[in-house]
């Protein structure tokens, strides 16, 4: 390690998906370390070389955070480190070159970054270097929320009441970490490294800001379902990659609206499955459900994936999320229904396409939710609640909206339907009846 005599060492912290200054767990820690802090981020080739595109969303989301804090960073006379390395092997140059002693990161529960973590905090450790993990991007995390017995919850409702329950035993916790940015290394401010030497295209990733107003927060419940209005608070892509922090949503909602408080557990519910239940990432949670004789048509799947079946909100929404990166909550539970009801094609070519695409991705949310779609995961959709997408319209954007915001050429019978409701209805369920029985 490259130390010299009475050099007092330095204290490195590692942003990830909490890509914030302010009421950052880990960095608060760092700051108060004693040790001046070096603020780091590292663009993990073994992440980036599994997206195609290279004018990706979420990248180029991630880059404009990293410009925006090198520039904060700037007025306190301190400087980003970023760095194009798998993680291991960036740490190996980063204690040959600075007398690192202390690395300080937020937990993160994806069966990669567990894995990641692991091996970098085992080679830190080997080499004398103090490695400390926070939790920060839920309130609670793996073990936190158990039954009486000791197993984690598969059902949200309980789940959410014990949640509840011990939020209301103790504060949520306030980590000011922006208030000790005068314990940065001093370091001259420099640019980062570009997009193009990471190998990707610069674009406007047009990530709306996330709507926190009182009004929105107050009429969440009313509104959340009805696409054709913002009447959501666009906060998933800030959360995924932690530009907000849960900690401040929670304290919002506990004020406001119980049902978008609800939306932030479900968020942490499905964390916690992931993370007892790690075989959900490419399998059914019950497993009784792999017998299902899945169609996997590829010629009705390329028309969902375009928005092309005929059924209008179906269709809007995929347009949606093939123009914007985004799509309307309610939408989604309609055309992920659609696509394992109506169309019998496997969940998880549906979960790949929006992790494809979403800019608010989250392997947890949406994996749980397309396994919710298709009736085969934890507290999920019965097989049998089919959505008759055409009623989804009616109820929900019954003056046409925000489906002739999407198709712009929409007029009525502007596509044959490629699968009939009563008969795809009655298709999955035989289907499913035959798989369980």
């Amino acid at each position: 390690m490259a130390k010299n005599e009475g050099e007092e060492g330095i204290a490195i912290c590692w942003l990830r998906r909490d890509l914030r200054l302010f009421d950052n767990t880990a960095l608060y820690h760092a700051l108060n370390s004693g040790r001046p802090v070096q603020v780091i981020f590292i663009f993990d080739p073994a992440i980036l070389n599994t997206l195609s595109n290279k004018k990706d969303r979420r990248v180029n989301f991630i880059y404009r955070q990293l410009e925006k804090i090198n520039a904060k960073l700037s007025h306190f006379g301190a400087s980003l480190l970023v760095l194009h390395d798998l993680p291991k092997k960036a740490f190996e140059k980063l204690i040959f070159k600075y007398p690192v002693q202390e690395v300080f990161i937020n937990h993160d529960y994806e069966p990669y970054a567990r894995t990641r973590d692991k091996e970098v905090s085992e080679f830190l450790l080997a080499h004398g270097v103090e490695f400390h993990s926070y939790k920060d991007q839920v309130i609670f995390e793996k073990d936190d929320v158990l039954k009486p017995d000791g197993t984690p919850y598969t059902v949200f409702t309980p789940y959410s009441k014990k949640w509840k329950e011990q939020l209301y035993q103790k504060a949520v916790p306030d980590f000011a970490s922006e208030d000790f940015l005068s314990n940065l290394l001093k370091r001259p401010n420099k640019p980062i490294v570009s997009l193009a030497e990471i190998g990707f295209e610069t674009i406007d990733p047009e990530v709306a800001e996330a709507d926190l107003s009182k009004e929105l927060i107050k009429y969440y419940h009313k509104n959340r379902d009805l696409p054709y209005i913002d009447g959501t608070s666009k906060a998933g892509a800030h959360l995924r990659f932690g530009t907000i922090s849960v900690r401040h949503l929670v304290k919002q909602a506990l004020q406001q609206n119980e049902t978008w408080l609800n939306e932030l557990i479900w968020r942490e519910f499905f964390m916690m499955i992931l993370y007892h239940f790690p075989h959900v990432e490419h399998h059914n949670f019950r497993r009784k459900y792999d017998r299902i004789q899945w169609r996997n048509n590829e010629t009705e799947f390329e028309l969902w994936c375009r928005g092309e079946t005929g059924y209008p909100l179906v269709d809007a929404g995929m347009r949606q999320l093939n123009e914007t990166g985004w799509m309307h909550n309610r939408v989604r539970m309609v055309v992920a229904g659609f696509l394992c009801k109506h169309l019998l094609i496997d969940w998880r070519w549906g979960e790949a396409y929006f992790a494809e695409k979403l800019l608010d991705y989250e392997l947890a949310s949406n994996n749980g939710n397309w396994q919710w779609a298709a009736g085969t995961g934890c507290d999920a959709a019965p097989y049998f609640r089919i959505f008759n997408p055409e009623s989804q319209l009616k109820k929900f954007d019954p003056k046409l909206e925000y489906v002739k915001t999407w198709i712009k050429d929409f007029r009525a019978g502007y596509l044959e339907p490629i699968v009939d409701h009563k008969f795809a209805r009655a298709r999955a369920l035989e289907t499913y009846k035959k798989a369980l029985n």
